[in-house]
């Protein structure tokens, strides 16, 4: 049976480089932005959540989660291409690697996750839990901007590539995606429009 699931990149975070990647928090202006999608008309038909388990994701799956008054589903499998090799990168340094990594997708780019591998990854979570979550309705996935770029080059065909990454440079954004079948709906959305 087909469903709708919406993949939704956290956005804003607490950028701290002292604490590990994966466990900054939401910032709060990520927190207000990740309110506006209990607006859409869609999201009352919400029939599960699911998220990573790095902080941010689970910060914004959270808010969903108490809105909506069911419980968040955390899949580790949904985490951010592994980039604990290198942990923090000042932003110039963290573009040029994040470039290298799109465009040699199948090398492990200073010791990242490589992005096929990454892919991979996210094909796979994202099929099992299309075809084992509860009830018929849609989905919310509450996840990362990197994996989602690499979900969506696989929805529409495409090679892996920077050009099919989420616009803006703060996160927030969500497409959607049929499953079983793996069409895509809509490309990338402003949670906020």
């Amino acid at each position: 049976m087909s469903r709708h699931l919406y993949f939704v990149t956290h956005p804003d975070v607490v950028l701290d480089p002292a604490i590990p990647v994966t466990q900054w928090p939401l910032a709060e202006r990520g927190r207000s932005r990740i309110r506006c999608l209990l607006s859409k008309d869609w999201m009352p038909h919400i029939v599960a959540i699911y998220c990573s388990t790095e902080q941010k994701a689970i910060d914004g799956a959270a808010i969903l989660s108490e809105a909506l008054g069911m419980p968040v589903h955390y899949v580790a499998a949904l985490g951010e291409n592994d980039r604990s090799a290198t942990g923090y990168l000042p932003k110039t340094k963290f573009e040029a690697t994040a470039d290298a990594f799109f465009a040699r997708p199948s090398e492990r780019i200073c010791g990242w996750e490589s992005a096929i591998d990454a892919q991979s990854r996210i094909v796979g979570a994202v099929k099992h839990i299309g075809s084992t979550a509860p009830g018929t309705g849609p989905i919310v996935i509450v996840s990362h901007g990197g994996v989602g770029t690499l979900l969506l080059c696989h929805l529409k065909g495409v090679s892996i590539s920077r050009r099919e990454e989420q616009p803006g440079a703060a996160g927030g954004n969500y497409f959607l995606f049929q499953m079983p079948e793996g069409i895509l709906v809509h490309g990338w959305k402003p949670i906020e429009k």
